[in-house]
């Protein structure tokens, strides 16, 4: 097979950005792409409030995550910011009567990140709840003159003080402090009050009918807890425990019914469900649940109640979502919304009257506001946030097909290049997603770590794979990979590089692979085990050793009991082939490796094995780039910036040439005039 990093052609690469075809899409414009989510609307449905994600600009704007804003559209397309600029909302409410919106910030002058109030028609936004620590969430009682908080437990002034002294020292997973509930009246001088519960409360929902309060509690505020052992508990205001639910494993959305006589839960199908994705009710004191949607070859992401008879529901299904409802009693489905179109990741209803606020995506556009009237048949847009991409050219996208290797249809997003040489066969960069529970819908693909519209402008096809193992086909599917890691699942991933190949479209010497967390694992996998299949991989946050991953890592009974069922001592054989670095003498494939020195959930030790064994082994390139402060997966305009450009000069080099030794490695991070 041709290599095409051993080419040592002389020409050098052109500046990032310059092969971009003309009009398309470019890593400036990426950078500066904002979303909408977060939607709530008004009681009475004529006002939806969201948040609108404002990146910053790399190398203009003082560094940093996003920002996070609050603006308000109205159905006449309406759209007003409440709270801009340098600002950070989140968690959006309404006050009962609809003239106010409650969020979260914490503003400047602030010590603790509080619940402010701002009113709709006019007037300045005002803290009106706070404690020693940031409140990281709330719920408003329905008469809208209490809030719960939740917030992590203070430290001891005995220990602050140490801590200043220079004792700052960690004992891990033991020094955890529990986020406590507290209630407190809106309006009024009086301090709030804890709550005793035991344990650490992960969320809060206010009945309806006001006399009760969901929540869900892990044992501890360790990751493992919060993902595997939340449990639901209903308790009234007083703090008295009324009821539990003991879903079996993962927890997603819960939702009061108007009246509060039920709560849908949205929970795992049992302890080695990987994915929360089973739509169930209990009654409103919890006890056994009842799945209103056995055998669902789907997941369902977001509840909500039309009436006190009828759920709202959401659910991923395939490469698509569908928007339906279901009477209480599990009769009448029916559906609001089929799975075509856009794809649907929000949902909020409107109390009086049932419309639906939607945050919808597609293939033309990311994120934005929608609206669903009660009878009508399609959503309306109300937002658009990135009013420039009306002049980009965007490549054509598509639902591919195929067949693995042992008869399973595997489904995927493939991006074609936005422009071809009659039937010239293109290179690909194959992107795997994390996970594995989880799945690309066909919708907006395009981001910092998979900048899918800027290789179609230069002359990339992109592959977006729904292996065995994803989710959005139902429990079956989900669990298609458990006990055997990286396995079948990634068979499935050469196995649709085949099919392009097959039908005329890539150039079977010029794929790369590329992903994050698991996805990063996959290029891993696809650098050594499936080295002669790949000219490049860039691996991000990536599993390069699964033995030490599960004693490193901040999941290991997550790991356990969703994906492995065994562990290293009990099947060390299993653990080893299942390691790309096992399988690193194998490798002919130029790695980049990328990581954030932060990351809780795969360490970067794993990202420093992978690159000693490839470099050790001496068989073809490899960098290893680390990111100061990042966790699992980037966050500072910065650090994106700085990923993106080196992913596509990366595959650039080794897919297009001139391949041979590594691009440099210093960058020219300047962003064009015209992207300012």
């Amino acid at each position: 097979m041709r290599r095409i990093w051993f080419l040592g052609l002389a020409a050098a690469l052109l500046p990032i950005g310059v092969m971009a075809q003309a009009g398309g899409m470019t890593l400036e414009q990426i950078a500066k792409t904002r979303t909408a989510s977060g939607v709530a609307i008004s009681p009475d449905g004529g006002e939806i409030a969201y948040v609108l994600a404002v990146p910053r600009l790399p190398g203009i704007d003082e560094d940093g995550p996003a920002r996070t804003e609050l603006h308000v559209v109205s159905r006449n397309r309406d759209s007003r910011g409440y709270v801009t600029g340098k600002t950070n909302v989140a968690a959006l409410q309404w006050f009962p009567d609809g003239r106010s919106l409650a969020f979260l910030s914490k503003r400047e002058g602030d010590t603790t990140r509080g619940v402010y109030r701002i009113p709709l028609r006019g007037g300045e936004a005002v803290r009106f709840a706070s404690l020693k620590t940031d409140i990281s969430g709330y719920s408003l009682s329905p008469d809208g003159t209490r809030v719960a908080l939740l917030a992590p437990q203070p430290e001891s002034d005995a220990l602050a003080a140490e801590r200043k002294q220079g004792f700052t020292q960690k004992v891990y997973e033991e020094d955890w402090r529990p986020t406590t509930l507290w209630i407190q009246d809106v309006d009024g001088d009086a301090e709030a009050r804890e709550l005793a519960i035991d344990g650490s409360v992960q969320s809060v929902h206010w009945s309806p009918a006001g006399d009760r309060l969901a929540l869900v509690v892990a044992p501890r505020q360790l990751t493992d807890d919060t993902l595997v052992f939340a449990r639901v508990r209903i308790i009234d205001p007083d703090g008295r425990e009324l009821g539990r639910v003991d879903n079996p494993g993962k927890l997603g959305q819960l939702a009061w019914s108007p009246d509060g006589a039920h709560l849908a839960v949205i929970s795992a199908a049992d302890e080695n469900d990987a994915a929360d994705g089973r739509l169930t009710i209990v009654g409103k004191d919890g006890g056994p649940q009842r799945d209103l949607l056995p055998g669902l070859h789907g997941h369902v992401s977001h509840v909500g109640w039309r009436d006190n008879g009828r759920v709202l529901f959401l659910s991923q299904e395939g490469v698509q979502t569908r928007i339906g409802e279901i009477a209480v009693d599990g009769s009448n489905q029916q559906t609001l919304l089929a799975a075509e179109g856009p794809v649907w990741g929000g949902l909020s209803v409107a109390r009086e009257g049932g419309d639906l606020a939607l945050v919808g995506h597609s293939p033309q556009h990311p994120q934005e506001v929608f609206i669903l009237g009660r009878g009508q048949a399609t959503p309306t847009r109300l937002t658009d946030s990135n009013p420039w991409l009306a002049d980009v050219r965007l490549a054509r996208q598509e639902v591919v097909r195929y067949r693995a290797r042992d008869g399973l249809e595997i489904e995927g997003m493939l991006v074609h290049p936005l422009e071809r040489r009659g039937n010239q066969r293109v290179p690909l960069i194959l992107v795997v997603h994390g996970g594995p529970e989880s799945h690309y819908s066909n919708g907006w693909l395009t981001g910092y770590s998979q900048p899918a519209q800027v290789a179609a402008a230069r002359g990339f096809a992109s592959f977006f794979p729904n292996y065995r193992s994803s989710t959005g086909r139902g429990v079956e599917f989900s669990k298609a990979g458990y006990g055997r890691p990286g396995m079948e699942e990634f068979d499935d991933l050469v196995d649709g590089v085949d099919h392009l190949v097959e039908i005329g479209l890539i150039d079977r010497d010029s794929v790369g692979i590329t992903g994050g967390s698991y996805g990063g694992y996959a290029s891993a996998w696809g650098a050594t085990y499936y080295s002669e299949r790949f000219a490049a991989s860039v691996m991000f946050v990536g599993i390069s050793d699964q033995a030490s991953l599960v004693t490193t890592g901040d999941i290991p009974q997550e790991q356990y009991l969703t994906h492995m069922g065994t562990w290293p001592w009990e099947n060390p054989e299993m653990f080893r082939q299942a390691s790309p670095i096992t399988h690193a003498q194998k490798s002919r494939t130029p790695t980049l490796i990328l990581h954030g020195e932060a990351d809780p959930r795969v360490p970067v030790m794993q990202s420093y094995m992978m690159y000693r064994y490839l470099q050790l082994a001496g068989q073809a390139p490899v960098r290893l780039v680390l990111y100061p402060g990042e966790g699992h997966g980037n966050q500072r305009a910065a650090s994106r910036w700085d990923y993106a450009m080196r992913l596509m000069q990366w595959m650039e080099h080794y897919l297009t040439g001139p391949g041979g030794e590594p691009p440099a490695y210093q960058l020219d991070y300047a962003l064009p005039e015209a992207a300012r």
